[in-house]
């Protein structure tokens, strides 16, 4: 298991972030000046699941580029993977993969 690195972000507006420099993960390059919102989280959970916690960032902005790309499969899996890699309780793995597979298999059928 290779060391997840941890992607370099500066605010660029009210709940969003970019990346200072591209960021890799096996053979998925995020491009530098990608930006995301972190964990679209409902408000409520935020004390349990903040949106941009350090915990599982790195897999946030993995997944949230792939799903910019439709690959909403593959993202969730990539996802699941690298925050059991980065020793995210098997819990939390479990509620944002069924989470995010559940969202996409009901609002884009994959």
């Amino acid at each position: 298991m290779n060391e997840i690195k941890r992607p370099i972000l500066k605010p660029f507006s009210k709940d969003r972030f970019e990346l200072v420099e591209s960021y890799e993960y096996g053979n998925i390059v995020v491009p530098a000046a990608y930006k995301t919102n972190g964990a679209n989280v409902p408000r409520i959970f935020w004390s349990v699941f903040p949106p941009n916690s350090p915990e599982y960032l790195s897999a946030i902005v993995v997944h949230d580029y792939l799903c910019d790309k439709e690959r909403y499969k593959e993202a969730d899996e990539v996802l699941r993977e690298m925050m059991t890699e980065l020793g995210c309780s098997k819990i939390k793995v479990w509620c944002f993969y069924l989470a995010c597979r559940a969202w996409h298999k009901l609002r884009y059928g994959g």
